[in-house]
């Protein structure tokens, strides 16, 4: 027995230390850094944004790359819109990034945001508790928020009609929401799809609007934008 003991010591101070240090390798490989930091656009974008000299914009106009895909002061013919798209965003993301909204000061924000939340697989639930962070921060700041259906994507997409779905259920719920908060919502889906798809005269690829598309929508923020009376 006393030649056994010191080996069996060793043994399970030897597992001891294994475990330990698996359990320490594993929290290191979990804790990775925010999805939204994964989009290389994310920072590049930001990096623009901390240099841009506008000091007061009316309008904000906020999403991803759909938003980002034209020039919103030409297409509506004013001077003080402020375009915050950035390319493959999503909603936790946009949550992240709000002080250059209020660094503008704006009167009203458009936003549109979520479809590439839905195309990664995030979780309607997370979508919307993001969007309703966002919606209430723009309030918080006297900021009318505009909420903008998320667009289905066309049939060329692939999981279109799966992940089409799950759009739908995204857009009941920000339209639920608005309803009961005083927000104007915008369903842009309602003459830019059928069957639930976009239309395939309206993008280029699926996802992403021509100048028809971008016509169509900028109908439909010029309403708004003369609700207000701005």
């Amino acid at each position: 027995m006393k030649f056994f003991a010191p080996t069996k010591i060793i043994y399970f101070l030897f597992l001891f230390l294994f475990v330990v240090f698996t359990n320490i390798s594993g929290q290191n490989t979990t804790d990775t850094q925010p999805q939204y930091l994964n989009n290389p656009n994310y920072n590049i974008e930001l990096g623009k944004y901390k240099n841009y000299m506008m000091k007061q914009a009316d309008i904000v106009m906020l999403g991803n790359s759909l938003t980002h895909g034209i020039n919103w002061n030409e297409l509506l013919d004013r001077k003080s819109i402020s375009e915050q798209g950035i390319p493959s965003d999503i909603t936790e993301g946009v949550v992240n990034r709000m002080e250059y909204i209020f660094k503008v000061n704006p009167k009203i924000c458009f936003v549109m945001i979520g479809v590439n939340d839905v195309f990664s697989w995030i979780p309607i639930e997370t979508i919307f508790a993001n969007y309703k962070i966002i919606l209430e921060k723009l309030k918080e700041k006297n900021i009318i928020p505009v909420i903008q259906s998320v667009l289905y994507a066309g049939t060329t997409q692939p999981s279109a009609e799966n992940r089409n779905v799950e759009i739908t259920k995204l857009n009941a719920l920000l339209s639920k929401y608005a309803s009961e908060n005083n927000i104007e919502f915008i369903n842009l889906n309602r003459k830019m799809s059928t069957s639930n798809f976009l239309k395939q005269e309206l993008t280029i690829d699926g996802i992403h609007l021509n100048g028809e598309g971008f016509k169509l929508w900028g109908r439909e923020v010029d309403k708004v934008l003369r609700k207000f009376s701005l």
